[in-house]
């Protein structure tokens, strides 16, 4: 366990967060650090018992270990699925002894029961980064690696509203079966910084979003809260953002930038969506 890092956080809702100060909101829902050459970091939040983290093997190979305080469990996966992007160099996951190569911006997608997993890097000097999130699962579903070209791709807003983005589903159940876990990732186009906009919640999921290629010097300014008391929260390159499933979950950048969504909760519909009109924000 000691290349592995780890925080639990308890679930608050809408009234307890709207009391909180800038620090509180941070400490509550920002993860500030995920990647760290040669450990896993996680996040273990009681929003679903979601677990986000990040594993950045560089000199050495890195082993996804149970977590005894939070798991209770002989290994991380025996009632537990998991999704891996990575968004760094090329780099390669072991299954139980089977080897998937996992480049920039591929999807690996790990069912429950699988005993040992461990994570690698093909160059020291273009370290893979694996970002993690892991779910509850009750049945076994077959490990499977997704590319981008096997994404169900979406191609939604418009230049003149700032907001052209090209929806990569990785992880959903029209690409791969899984238990509850869905993940995908959002680019955004040159000139265009908002995302998730018109805005939505879903109250029978929780969500996550990880912020990636945004260029240094550059910020994204993530929105959240009920529609009508919305808070922010200001995030840099390789940050991420617990979303309740009570909070909107929106963002706009000073830049264009990447960012990738998971989704864990009751169901696997990803267009079950409250949505509210840009104008019904406050």
């Amino acid at each position: 366990m000691d290349k592995t890092i780890f925080e639990s956080r308890y679930a608050i809702g809408p009234n307890e967060t709207k009391n909180l100060d800038t620090k509180g909101l941070r400490e509550n829902f920002l993860i500030e650090k995920l990647f760290t050459a040669d450990k896993i970091h996680f996040v273990h939040s009681h929003y679903d018992r979601y677990m986000v983290g990040g594993a950045m093997p560089v000199q050495e190979e890195l082993v996804l270990e149970s977590i005894e305080s939070i798991l209770k469990a002989p290994y991380f996966l025996a009632r537990r699925e998991l999704g891996v992007i990575n968004v760094g160099g090329a780099g390669e996951v072991v299954v139980d002894g089977t080897v998937y190569a996992i480049g920039n911006k591929e999807a690996l997608y790990v069912g429950k029961g699988a005993e040992l997993v461990v994570f690698r890097s093909l160059d020291a000097q273009q370290p893979a980064k694996f970002y993690l999130n892991s779910t509850p699962a009750h049945h076994s579903y077959p490990t499977k690696r997704v590319t981008k070209g096997d994404a169900n791709k979406i191609e939604l807003g418009t230049m003149e509203t700032a907001n052209h983005r090209v929806i990569n589903q990785l992880l959903i159940n029209t690409v791969v079966e899984t238990c509850q876990l869905q993940m995908g990732m959002t680019e955004l186009q040159p000139g265009s910084v908002w995302n998730t906009m018109p805005a939505h919640t879903h109250d029978r999921r929780m969500e996550v979003y990880f912020y990636f290629e945004v260029p240094e010097g550059q910020a994204v300014a993530h929105f959240m809260g009920p529609k009508d008391e919305t808070r922010h929260l200001w995030l840099h390159n390789e940050q991420a953002v617990i979303a309740p499933e009570w909070s909107i979950h929106s963002g706009a950048g000073t830049s264009n930038y990447t960012f990738i969504w998971g989704m864990a909760g009751e169901n696997l519909d990803y267009d079950d969506m409250d949505k509210y009109a840009i104008t019904d924000l406050k």
